[in-house]
């Protein structure tokens, strides 16, 4: 037996609270029908994209193991030496930095700029067996990230389709969006859930729905974490992010590399110079970086002209986070100046970390297989929106407008602050600002040339009253 609630007012309310939310449901339906319809195609490719980049990682240490690993040796050659036997085989460009073997069976990295032929946004690695000073292979890598060719394709491939700087646009759209696919239907979901109890074990159109949305809440929180640190590294909106993190303090900061500076200034350490041995040597410079807690992995940056120190910084993305750096005096070995990671502002960490999250290797396998579970679910949302479309068979392709009015039922003291946010994250995000104002532009259109053939509309693409 059931019994009534023992309090009347729980259930008056209810009501009050459908009816602020009745002039809002239409139009977060209606801009979630359109960014699933229009701007889902660019998802799936970010999506199919990203999955081929979880599993790049592993996929790399298989196709360049040769070059990766070598037997484990009882005692490794001093750094200068294995720098020796890459220049001997290599002597083309010069040494932008060296990466030493980071663990037992691992090679040695001689990473050369300018060489002929190499893409000037990417270095020639050397990899050296640091046991035996033999030189195993030389590959391109692309920046800091160490990717070699197969990661790189598939990174360039996700990020920007091999188009340039033009590509990117593609990219940076996905990114505007999915956060605004995400919350908007989690917001539908939420809204519907008492009317979607039970979808299991129905069919058709109203069982896609129960899979496109129980899927959709189960991972709109990697979607939201996805989107946001995919637009930290945009075109346009990363720009943005980069200039505010700037005027709050908050961007990253570098060693400095000035012999005679103790300041931690600029952006960049010093670019390497014709070789890597300048004063005292590689062997020296690394033991003074250890000798300041800098454990593997590391890169050592030669100075870039006479008036430059050597910049030793530890590379680990991967969790806990190694990102402390020093400056030695080429002349003397001594530690000029120095930067630990723990004193990062707070959204350098997070950014830093956010990035290395995205990108899988923060925690490594574990995170890859989780951003290949996200891509997969994300294939099949907009494989099952796009179904759901095709199900709903009818009225017009673009669905039904929102209806006149709409706007106008909404709460002034919601909308205004609503339509100002809209306005500071379409010029923050113009990618997200300049496609949402063609799609409002769209639905007024289409609205009146409902209204003018005298079609009655409810409003969202699901006929929602």
């Amino acid at each position: 037996m059931t019994t009534a609630p023992p309090t009347a007012p729980a259930e008056a309310s209810r009501p009050a609270a459908r009816s602020r939310w009745a002039p809002l449901r239409p139009l977060v339906l209606r801009l979630h029908f359109y960014a699933g319809v229009l701007v889902a195609p660019f998802l799936l490719v970010a999506a199919v994209t990203g999955l081929l980049y979880a599993g790049s990682f592993q996929a790399e240490k298989l196709v360049y193991g040769h070059e990766l690993t070598v037997p484990a040796g009882e005692r490794e050659l001093p750094l200068s030496a294995q720098v020796a036997a890459a220049r001997k085989a290599h002597p083309e460009g010069t040494v932008a930095a060296v990466r030493p073997s980071p663990e037992a069976g691992a090679t040695t990295r001689v990473l050369l700029a300018g060489v002929e032929g190499v893409d000037p946004e990417q270095t020639l690695a050397v990899f050296v067996d640091p046991y035996t000073g033999t030189v195993r292979g030389a590959r391109e890598q692309f920046g800091s990230t160490g990717a070699l060719p197969l990661r790189t394709w598939i990174d360039r491939l996700h990020g920007n389709l091999h188009l340039g700087e033009t590509g990117r646009l593609y990219s940076e759209l996905a990114a505007s969006w999915l956060w605004v696919v995400a919350g908007g239907g989690l917001v539908l979901w939420f809204s519907r859930r008492r009317a979607l109890r039970g979808v299991r074990g129905t069919s058709g159109r109203r069982r896609t729905l129960g899979l496109h949305g129980t899927v959709g809440v189960w991972t709109a929180a990697g979607f939201l974490f996805l989107s946001a640190t995919g637009l930290t590294w945009s075109a346009y909106a990363g720009a943005n992010i980069d200039e505010l993190r700037t005027s709050l303090g908050q961007a990253t900061p570098s060693v400095s590399a000035a012999v005679s500076g103790g300041e931690h200034a600029g952006h960049g350490a010093a670019a390497g110079g014709g070789t890597a041995e300048h004063g005292v040597g590689l062997d020296k410079v690394l033991a003074a970086a250890r000798a300041e807690g800098l454990g593997d992995p590391v890169e050592i940056v030669p100075p870039a002209d006479a008036g430059s120190a050597y910049v030793v910084k530890q590379i680990q993305r991967a969790w806990p986070t190694k990102a402390d750096s020093v400056a030695v005096d080429p002349a003397t070995g001594q530690v000029t100046d120095e930067l630990r990671f723990a004193d990062y502002p707070l959204l350098a960490k997070l950014t830093r970390w956010g990035i290395d999250l995205h990108t899988g290797v923060l925690f490594g396998l574990v995170n890859q297989i989780a951003l290949a579970l996200l891509a997969v679910a994300l294939i099949l949302l907009v494989v099952w929106g796009y179904r759901m479309w095709w199900q709903r068979g009818r009225g017009s392709a673009f669905g039904r407008p929102v209806p006149r009015g709409a706007w106008a039922q909404v709460p002034p003291h919601f909308l205004v602050p609503a339509l100002a946010a809209i306005a500071v994250l379409g010029w923050f995000l113009p990618l997200l600002g300049i496609p949402l104002a063609a799609f409002l532009g769209v639905d007024v259109l289409l609205g009146e040339i409902a209204h003018r053939r005298g079609r009655r509309t409810y409003g969202g693409a699901g006929g929602v009253r």
